[in-house]
């Protein structure tokens, strides 16, 4: 089992044809939609819509910092974590507000105290190492409060890590399956979406 990210062994056609890493290709994919004035904050507002003013909030897999930025502006104590150092140069730079870690979610170590919600977006699930995504999900639940809310969004990919398997993974962590849904403004989830967005609950005590 590789430890490395399938992020790290990933470069998509549009890199390729740029020139570029995939993630200085990725930085600046959302640079250009950011000045183009495509709205960026569909995930953010969801979560936004789950919390208390001035919650604390997980941003796991925060690549640039579209979403933790947008959850601060919207007055939460945010902190974004990604293991890719790039990525995370370029959030501190286009978004400042939250606090930015470079760390590998397998290993997730945060001091402070637990956070009201933890949100991965931006397919996190599919990009981690091969065989760690039972050991993340745990790493974000320990990092939650107790009936706190984990939230995670990712495309359809049956051949790297399905539903189903998630689902069982969650569920062997101790992680409660609240919701589900086909997309960040809530459309209904059904056998044919490819794409969901759940939402899990840290265990009470």
């Amino acid at each position: 089992m590789t430890t490395t990210p399938r992020w790290f062994q990933h470069r998509s056609a549009e890199a390729v044809e740029a020139g570029t890493s995939h993630s200085q290709w990725y930085i600046d994919r959302f640079r250009r939609l950011a000045a183009d004035g495509t709205d960026l904050e569909g995930e953010a507002r969801t979560v936004d819509a789950m919390l208390p003013r001035g919650a604390r909030v997980l941003d796991a897999g925060c690549g640039p910092g579209r979403v933790a930025g947008a959850l601060h502006r919207r007055g939460h104590d945010v902190v974004g974590v990604d293991v890719d150092p790039e990525l995370v140069a370029a959030a501190r730079v286009d978004h400042p507000g939250p606090a930015y870690h470079v760390q590998d979610l397998a290993a997730l170590d945060l001091p402070g105290e637990p956070f009201d919600l933890v949100v991965s977006a931006g397919n996190v699930m599919v990009f981690l190492a091969p065989g760690t995504e039972r050991t993340v999900l745990d790493r974000l639940r320990s990092h939650t409060r107790a009936g706190g809310r984990i939230v995670i969004g990712f495309r359809r990919d049956p051949e790297v890590y399905s539903y189903a398997q998630f689902d069982a993974d969650a569920e062997s962590v101790g992680l409660v399956l609240e919701h589900r849904f086909a997309t960040w403004d809530l459309e209904p989830f059904t056998d044919g979406s490819d794409f969901a967005v759940t939402v899990l609950r840290a265990p009470s005590s």
